[in-house]
């Protein structure tokens, strides 16, 4: 099993639990706590083409064997229809308890494709950021919870987009 395998125990001292987190990118080294580090195959960043319909963006051991990919093919479907266009919305958060607020300035971005997302990939730009867990890995019912997602920081938005604006939704 995939946590098992690559997974490092609570660094909370959380008896029971495994954790598989932090920050991939492609331009970082392997993980320290989990072995594993952000390639991609069959894409030329120079060039910003694919040169592999069949490649892949993967996280590798120090050997090179796959432990977990996510195909062009399928990014490609997901990617054209889930963001052709978008608004991101700026939040600020206080804590403690944790409160968010939201402001009026908003950003407007459209005109993606993968060759765009797959060279911010490539830079850097954007990362794989996993919040996965298992509790009560000691007993015979473990309990898994993913959260598994790729990220941008709001500076690195314009490498995926064409155009972009920002928007006062309070027109002043």
């Amino acid at each position: 099993m995939f946590l098992r395998r690559f997974g490092y125990p609570d660094k909370a001292g959380k008896a029971g639990r495994i954790n598989f987190g932090g920050i991939y990118t492609s331009d970082r080294d392997f993980h320290a706590d989990t072995g594993l580090a952000l390639r991609m195959t069959g894409f030329d960043a120079a060039t910003g083409k694919i040169t592999d319909v069949d490649g892949a963006i993967m996280l590798v051991d120090r050997d090179e064997t796959v432990a977990a990919s996510w195909g062009f093919k399928g990014i490609m479907t997901h990617w054209n229809r889930k963001h052709a266009k978008a608004a991101y919305v700026p939040s600020l958060m206080r804590d403690p308890p944790p409160n968010y607020s939201y402001g009026p300035i908003v950003q407007m971005s459209e005109g993606t494709d993968v060759l765009l997302l797959l060279g911010a990939f490539a830079s850097g730009a954007v990362y794989y950021d996993p919040g996965i867990k298992m509790e009560k890995a000691d007993t015979d019912r473990p309990a898994t919870k993913r959260r598994s997602q790729f990220r941008v920081k709001h500076n690195g938005l314009e490498a995926l987009y064409r155009s972009s604006e920002v928007v006062d939704l309070l027109g002043q």
